[in-house]
């Protein structure tokens, strides 16, 4: 089977997204997509799927012209879509979810026993362990994207796309993952996949299409690219350090930061940490270890049973993100979506929500001076594609993760407190954000970065401090640690 785009072109409002995009899908054959965030990799695979529709250009399966206006089009043309936002219905079984929409019927009644039946023999092709009874809310990310590859496969898809299936994944998953696409792709299917990491695109791809500013630069395969030389093409130009060299840190730096004792139930035991002006300190570890969860005690987001926090001196009081805010702190979180952005309101809205102080008089808001404020961090920033008066959820999730970023400069804090600064976003991005990391450092702000990705915090910290069980159990300082030192850490028994 073969699926072609020739042409594609897309805008929203007056913002170009693809420009005269074409793009060859072919059965047995799995077809890489990289680009920025904005790029217009997944506006292209939506139209692909039928998902959304494109306002020029012409799509062909097997050489037949056809129209991909929905998503019941594309599935009757075998074309399945696997996006980042897991489509189910959580209260669900497994078997039910896999099966929505194309059960077994005869004489108008379903045949749960020949949907069983159905499933068994998926899970036989597949070689996934899923109890068709459990339901779908049960199951972990990985359990979800199985469910998703279960229901394209029982629709009989031959063309499977998957819009950033290994975000979410651990290492393990992802190495299950790549023999699943291998697989489907031995067994015909034209698998295409949009991933921010190169690794994965390099390890199981055969070809790959970059996009840059909704233009297709390369098409080529994959065996002769390498990840620098995909950078570069992404962005324009060669990027060959992906990891600043941060400042150095006078001796005679003030303490910003300070935590004693900090305990919160068993996920933070006695932490204490420093973090100087200047400074970029790294916290690693395992999931589960506290990273996350000291942040949050810092900041006030959870409240801590004992110890105390200090900003250049001053105490902070527990419990209260507010207060924390007052004396310098700001935190970004690791998931923008729940716990950063208001993606319903607009960028200018979700840029000011941490000034809104700032730009009051006589309690009504000052729309003006919040519009001058938005504006010039867009443009510091480099948010694509960004209206400010148009919603945040229209950005991509770099671009998102930029105006989370905005927020906290726009009021300048002594201490940034950053969970998973990168996670989900493309390799360009991850340039700018560790390059304005490294920035604010130099600007005299103190940084403290929770990171899943060791060569991260290796990369950007002056100081790496590894957390197991809720406690720090070693530090380790730039230029002296590997990653393996790190992990070993890290995973050492608890009893030792």
């Amino acid at each position: 089977m073969r699926v072609s785009l020739e042409r594609v072109r897309k805008s929203y409002g007056g913002t170009v997204v693809l420009d005269d995009v074409s793009l060859a899908l072919r059965g047995g054959e799995v077809h890489g997509v990289l680009g920025e965030n904005g790029a217009g990799k997944s506006t292209l695979l939506r139209i692909v799927c039928g998902a959304v529709r494109a306002d020029g250009g012409r799509a062909f399966v097997d050489g037949e012209p056809v129209a991909l206006g929905s998503p019941r089009q594309a599935l009757r043309h075998r074309i399945a879509l696997i996006s980042q936002e897991l489509a189910m219905v959580p209260a669900l079984p497994v078997l039910d979810n896999v099966f929505l929409g194309a059960w077994s019927q005869r004489a108008g009644l379903r045949r749960q026993g020949a949907d069983r039946a159905r499933f068994a023999d998926l899970l036989e092709r597949t070689g996934f362990r899923l109890d068709p009874d459990t339901p779908v809310r049960d199951l972990p990310v990985v359990g979800q994207l199985q469910v998703e590859i279960l229901r394209a496969l029982a629709r009989d898809a031959r063309v499977i796309a998957l819009d950033e299936p290994t975000a979410l994944l651990t290492r393990a998953e992802t190495e299950q993952l790549h023999e699943l696409i291998r697989g489907l792709a031995a067994d015909g299917v034209a698998v295409v996949l949009i991933s921010h990491f190169l690794e994965d695109v390099l390890a199981v791809c055969d070809l790959v299409t970059v996009l840059r500013d909704g233009r297709r630069v390369l098409t080529a395969p994959a065996a002769e690219q390498t990840a620098p030389g995909l950078i570069g093409h992404m962005v324009g130009r060669p990027v060959e350090v992906l990891y600043p060299e941060p400042p150095e840190v006078p001796a005679d730096a003030p303490e910003l930061l300070a935590a004693r004792g900090l305990r919160r139930g068993a996920a933070v035991r006695e932490v204490s940490l420093r973090v100087r002006a200047g400074e970029i300190v790294g916290i690693a570890g395992l999931v589960g270890s506290g990273r996350s969860e000291t942040l949050r005690a810092i900041f006030g987001a959870d409240r801590r049973e004992a110890g105390e926090v200090l900003v250049a001196g001053r105490p902070v009081p527990p419990g209260s993100p507010a207060r924390a805010i007052r004396h310098g702190l700001a935190m970004v979180p690791e998931n923008r979506k729940e716990q950063g952005l208001v993606l319903i309101r607009s960028v200018r809205e979700n840029l000011a929500l941490a000034s809104l102080g700032e730009r009051q008089r006589a309690g009504l808001l000052r729309r003006r001076a919040e519009s001058a404020a938005a504006g010039g961090m867009v443009d510091r920033l480099d948010v694509r594609g960004a209206d400010p008066a148009g919603p945040v959820w229209t950005l991509s999730g770099g671009n998102q993760q930029k105006v989370l970023f905005g927020r906290w400069l726009v009021r300048t804090p002594r201490v940034l407190l950053v969970d998973e600064p990168t996670r989900g976003v493309d390799v360009a991005a991850k340039v700018q954000i560790h390059e304005l990391l490294v920035d604010l450092a130099r600007r005299g702000m103190g940084v403290l970065l929770v990171s899943s990705e060791v060569e991260e915090v290796l990369g950007l910290a002056h100081r790496v401090l590894v957390m197991r069980q809720g406690r720090v159990v070693g530090e380790v300082a730039r230029g002296t640690a590997s990653r393996e030192e790190v992990l070993g850490l890290a995973f050492a028994d608890a009893g030792q």
